[in-house]
């Protein structure tokens, strides 16, 4: 068996998995979620590391295995977070992930600072606010004694393969989506430079499957793994839930509705574009370009919150009997800035349209409309870019919602094809370590994935949600100006 692990921004998950029978075993854990300011996104390591120790001893009672069996570990996770480590690997502060915003002065003075490089076509997206160089510019001047002591850089993936034993290296799509690595995963000097970033930090490129050491006597005793146990590098967490979901083919799409919002396109060359990133497909000489926009589950759990914690369901039920289009109100979902494909961290989030005979369904409707928009926007960059796009699936937690897959199919006006009793990213992660272990071929997820019967876009519908669509493109640009004001960012705006 293999065991698959994914680290995710509001849980860790889990899985075994047999090749001959699937996954025999699944667990996750809840992680916390920190923002002590506006626009910050951060996560305890030492809860991502309690998670990981209690779950593999719950994978092994349910598999009733024992822990050499396991013939492989690898992690998948969110991507680009940043956890700075001292001298010994020891997390210096919490990590920062990548729908942060924090560093949008940092921003703004490199993309002066470095006009004219080209970073788009060299390294497969724009300097933004996921970009790692802005981000420890802020910490050196912010955070002085984190940027002194530190001894090397990690995503939230590579530390915990890491802390369960394997040496140092960061994941080829990691590198890529840093903005510190070319697309050959060559450093990129003149960013390292320009953001004053000590190269010793960074370290090897590694290509997922690839084998990065065993598990540690301590991880073993914690864990309850077999010391010995190889590891094998893994994958960011989207480009291993689109793996897992069975894209192999060009044209192929995947909706992944997660506490962000992902969009990703198998496709047989690397397509870069300045409202999309770019990462590199497992699978032979194919690639990812993809989307992910800063919130989507999140804004889903936050305004669950807000009603005192109804649960989903219940508020799915109350949503439902609100005709579409919210009945007039439109959100736009900015609440931590927005990623892709507007780039742009001091957006902020707004309902539009209310009235005194509005309530909590529309306000929930609207948002569960604004993330399908949000897709549709980048169906919009894969149309202008002349790409064909062929089959949608959808996975993740939010693809649970019978309400909100048929929307986003009414939006896309497009079938949805979910996959059934999919694990995500802790599927992908699991292969990587069979294929490194030399137990399977990257092609094997083909046998592993089972779909449902799609959800077909209601033509009813369609009129009114083209109407609020252009509603909801025509707000950002008109808010635009007041969200940086009230973000406090105009002259740093200006400046760009």
């Amino acid at each position: 068996m293999f065991l698959g692990l994914d680290i995710g921004s509001s849980a860790v998950k889990a899985i075994l998995l047999d090749l001959e029978r699937g996954v025999v075993a699944a667990a996750s854990a809840p992680v916390a979620l920190h923002s002590p300011a506006a626009g910050w996104a951060e996560a305890d390591t030492g809860e991502w590391w309690d998670a990981v120790s209690a779950l593999v001893a719950q994978l092994l009672d349910a598999a009733e295995a024992d822990a050499g069996a396991i013939e492989g570990v690898a992690v998948a996770g969110m991507v680009p977070a940043l956890v700075a480590l001292d001298a010994a690997g020891r997390p210096l502060r919490r990590a920062i992930l990548q729908n942060d915003a924090r560093a949008t002065a940092e921003v703004a003075r490199l993309r002066a600072e470095l006009a004219g490089a080209d970073l788009l076509a060299r390294t497969g997206s724009v300097l933004s606010q996921q970009s790692i160089a802005p981000t420890l510019c802020w910490l050196r001047e912010h955070e002085p004694a984190t940027m002194a002591a530190a001894s090397s850089l990690a995503g939230s993936y590579e530390w915990i393969a890491r802390r369960l034993g394997a040496e140092p290296h960061l994941e080829r799509n990691w590198a890529i989506e840093s903005g510190l690595f070319e697309l050959d995963g060559t450093p990129a000097a003149d960013v390292i430079a320009a953001a004053e970033i000590d190269p010793g930090l960074l370290a090897p490129v590694r290509e997922a499957g690839e084998a990065v050491g065993a598990v540690g006597e301590a991880a073993a005793g914690a864990t309850g793994l077999r010391a010995g146990t190889p590891i094998f590098v893994g994958l960011a967490d989207h480009v291993s839930s689109a793996y897992g979901a069975g894209m192999l083919d060009p044209g192929e799409v995947l909706v992944k509705l997660g506490g962000a919002g992902d969009i990703l396109l198998t496709a047989a060359e690397p397509l870069v574009d300045e409202r999309l990133y770019l990462d590199k497909h497992p699978v032979g000489s194919l690639w990812l370009p993809n989307g992910c926009m800063a919130t989507s589950g999140s804004l889903v759990r936050w305004l669950q919150r807000l009603s005192g914690g109804t649960p989903l369901e219940r508020l799915d039920r109350e949503a439902e009997a609100v005709a579409p289009g919210a009945e007039g109100v439109v959100c736009l979902p900015y609440f931590l800035g927005e990623k892709s494909p507007l780039h742009d961290p001091d957006q902020r989030g707004a309902f539009v349209g209310l009235g005194l005979s509005h309530g909590l369904p529309h306000l929930y409707r609207a948002a569960l409309e604004a993330v399908a928009f949000g897709f549709r926007h980048h169906f919009e960059v894969f149309a202008d870019l002349g790409v064909a796009t062929e089959t949608v699936r959808v996975t993740n937690g939010g693809s649970r919602s019978t309400l909100w897959k048929s929307i986003i199919a009414d939006v896309l006006g497009r079938p949805l094809v979910p996959i059934v009793d999919h694990p995500g990213a802790s599927l992908g992660a699991a292969m990587a370590a069979a294929v490194g272990s030399g137990a399977a071929g990257w092609t094997a997820i083909a046998d592993l994935v089972g779909t449902g019967d799609p959800i077909e876009p209601r033509p009813e519908n369609r009129d009114r949600y083209d109407s609020h669509y252009e509603i909801y493109r025509g707000l950002e640009p008109a808010l635009r100006p007041f969200a940086h004001r009230l973000a406090g960012a105009a002259d740093r705006t200006e400046a760009v």
